[in-house]
């Protein structure tokens, strides 16, 4: 039996590196070398690998309880967690469902949608408004509200329709015209990351907030790679100051330790659902559902926000972001730079640009060797590192990017 691995083909990539261990900011291959993690494998381990408070966290949940159905039973570490999330947290979002990971989360999300305004009588609400170039996950629903492109050319048959918008205006054009038949809004807040790290203005997230509400529309804020501090802030919409209707949380939340997501909402949409008539249930759910595991690694996760200055260190990263993308900007074959908090993009011309870009795989292959882990999105060269990441090893990223932009 042979390992298919996830977005990779296998037909020109060289064969996957064997990580024997990680610690802080660095992965250690099998054969010796140390790789600085800049992407915070695939955007979770915020606070490093291997953090000993996360590891210790597991370890006591597991000699206690490793996992019990959820389904009219709870436990400590569930309860614990809602508990940590309403202090972070709006507290008009005082409702939280756990699941598996962050396509999982949006799932919910759609679903409990969809289902408020059928429980509530008005069941040809049940379109959903999605934003070009977003991306929320490779599940059906979630891969139907994310933008055409490879990762959903093959599934046409199976997305469902979407009505999709560019920017705030369409959006208003779109809500007068049809939110009789509309039940939700989905987005990634200023933040479109697959996408190609796309960032776009507080005060147009601000405006779908207002439009949404005005025409009596759900906004769904999927918060799975913004959420926790990436941007700056514990959650990309304070920086707009809006609390949406509901969030998805997932990837950093369980610290890179295990897959666990939550999908949080307020209130009133819960109420749609509790009812003497079991027919307005919520009938969803998957086996592992709360599992203590996870939940212990989340608890500890946002424990450390409390106990270490978490904030601090990404402001130092902000700040040498910012000194060195100001002199790649300049540089003849970048056509972009921009980021938010601890998220930086590079974007690259080229001849190809987009997701499939031939750059991308040379690009790749010369941060490996030059001990980096750097996985470009086609033309752009993204960063998001670790909070515990130390200035010398970003300060040593940004010298291979511009080593790479001269040999491309």
């Amino acid at each position: 039996m042979k390992i298919w691995h996830p977005y990779t083909q296998e037909a020109t990539e060289l064969p996957p590196i064997p990580i024997d261990r990680g610690k802080g900011a660095y992965l250690y291959t099998r054969d010796g070398r140390r790789l600085i993690d800049g992407i915070s494998s695939w955007w979770v381990n915020l606070h490093g690998h291997g953090h000993p408070l996360i590891s210790k966290a597991i370890a006591e949940q597991a000699r206690k309880l490793e996992h019990v159905i959820f389904a009219g039973f709870t436990h400590e570490a569930a309860e614990e967690l809602a508990e940590r999330l309403a202090v972070i947290l709006p507290a008009e979002l005082d409702r939280v469902f756990y699941s598996d990971n962050g396509s999982t989360a949006v799932e919910v999300a759609l679903k409990i949608a969809i289902q408020y305004w059928y429980n509530r009588g008005e069941p040809t609400k049940y379109r959903i408004v999605a934003l070009e170039h977003a991306y929320h996950g490779d599940t059906i629903g979630a891969m139907s509200v994310s933008a055409d492109s490879p990762f959903t050319a093959a599934f046409k048959v199976l997305r469902l329709p979407v009505l999709r918008v560019r920017n705030a205006a369409e959006l208003e054009e779109l809500l007068s015209a049809r939110s009789h038949e509309i039940a939700a809004m989905i987005i990634e807040p200023l933040v479109q990351g697959a996408g190609g790290m796309k960032i776009y203005a507080a005060s147009d997230l601000r405006r779908f907030q207002q439009l949404c509400a005005e025409h009596n529309v759900l906004l769904i804020a999927d918060e799975v790679f913004t959420g926790l501090g990436r941007t700056g802030r514990m959650f990309a919409c304070e920086h707009a100051g809006i609390t949406p209707d509901l969030m998805c949380l997932s990837k950093g939340l369980t610290g890179g330790f295990l897959p666990f997501a939550v999908t949080v909402c307020r209130r009133e949409i819960y109420a749609a659902f509790y009812s003497k008539d079991r027919s307005r249930t919520f009938f969803h759910g998957h086996s592992y559902a709360g599992n203590p595991l996870g939940c212990a690694a989340a608890n500890a996760t946002l424990k450390i926000f409390e106990t270490e200055p978490v904030f601090d260190r990404i402001s130092a990263i902000e700040r040498i972001h910012k000194m060195h993308l100001g002199g790649l900007r300049k540089h003849p074959i970048v056509v972009d730079v921009r980021m938010l908090g601890t998220i930086a993009a590079i974007e690259l011309l080229a001849a190809d640009a987009g997701y499939l870009s031939s750059v991308r795989s040379r690009l790749y292959h010369f941060f490996i060797e030059h001990g980096v882990l750097l996985r470009p999105l086609g033309n752009v060269v993204y960063l998001v590192p670790p909070y515990v990441i130390g200035p010398d090893d970003l300060h040593y990223t940004y010298e291979i990017i511009e080593k790479a932009l001269e040999i491309i």
